[in-house]
């Protein structure tokens, strides 16, 4: 009988070497160094600026240059992310027969130094003072579905029973967040005790929305594949960094704990870019019709670390 429940989607497969771990050690290695690098070129821009400013300073609180106050950020960033595995459930209730079935687990991985690369932005408004801010992140991460793994599965498609355990690629072809798993965030900050006028310490928190590139396809199916940018869900991000505040740009790093609800819709269409994507899928929502594909629920959680470079932009004192 159970050999019956898998005919026509899977044989017995060996599961393949895990070796996720070792990937998000060495892209997180790599993030290493990459900050490292960086670094070093900022501190020996900072003695430069060091020797500059000094004439200028009058007394331990450094510059006016770089004195903390009302500022405008704008940044850029990279980094490396780790994902942690979440189970992944799909719901179609417009199929002839019931598809309801869940992945248990799903090893998201990043692959963050491949194309499309892990990137982000930032616009930032410091008041006066310097002590508090606000601010937009967007964040492009990957959230990918290893196919050659097996995973458990439980229910249907098309009212077809699946069978317990399965590689994902049998089951579905196409499982992935990699145009990307992207976040909009307003964010709040705080400064905290600083080393001087250059070292800053600071925290954030914030949410917004997710804005995916959801690519899904099932195996075996006749279904059409979904390939399109969507709105999926809201997302919320905790950070703590430090920034190395030079003449007029600054240095940081930063962790940053992501956590993204997914509730993707699946359009079974390929769309194009995220503005015109975004607008076909609210006219379907206003014309009240539901995504031919379903949904496809799932949570990504992650640990990040970053380092990025920001031009400051202060008003005149």
């Amino acid at each position: 009988m159970a050999h019956l429940l898998t005919l026509g989607w899977t044989g017995e497969v060996a599961r393949a070497p895990d070796r996720r771990h070792l990937g998000a050690a060495g892209a997180i290695a790599a993030a290493v160094l990459i900050v490292a690098q960086a670094a070093a070129g900022v501190f020996e821009q900072a003695q430069i600026d060091g020797g500059a400013e000094s004439a200028k300073s009058s007394g331990a609180s450094g510059s006016p240059s770089i004195a903390l106050g009302r500022e405008t950020v704008i940044g850029a960033f990279t980094g490396a992310p780790y994902n942690y595995p979440s189970p992944a459930h799909v719901t179609n209730p417009l199929t002839e027969g019931a598809t309801d079935f869940t992945i248990d687990k799903v090893d998201w991985y990043t692959a963050p130094f491949k194309s499309p690369i892990y990137y982000g932005a930032r616009v930032a408004q410091w008041f006066s003072g310097g002590g508090f801010g606000t601010g937009l992140d967007f964040i492009h991460s990957k959230a990918i579905a290893p196919l050659d793994d097996e995973a458990g599965f439980k229910g249907t498609i098309d009212g077809k029973e699946l069978p317990a355990r399965a590689r994902i690629r049998d089951i579905v072809s196409k499982l992935e967040f990699s145009h990307g798993h992207n976040m909009l965030l307003l964010n709040g900050f705080v400064r905290l005790p600083g080393i001087g006028a250059r070292i800053s310490p600071y925290a954030g928190l914030g949410g917004g929305v997710l804005l995916p590139h959801t690519e899904f396809e099932l195996a075996n199916s006749g279904h059409p594949r979904t390939y399109e940018y969507n709105y999926a869900g809201p997302a919320g991000q905790a950070l703590l960094g430090v920034e190395i505040r030079l003449a007029k740009i600054s240095f940081f790093v930063e962790y940053k704990f992501t956590y993204a609800d997914y509730n993707a819709p699946l359009s079974e269409v390929d769309g194009s870019w995220l503005p015109l994507d975004l607008f076909r899928q609210a006219q379907r929502w206003l014309a009240g019709n539901p995504p031919p594909g379903g949904h496809i629920a799932t949570e990504v959680v992650s640990h990040q670390v970053v380092g990025g470079l920001a031009v400051r932009i202060a008003p005149a004192r």
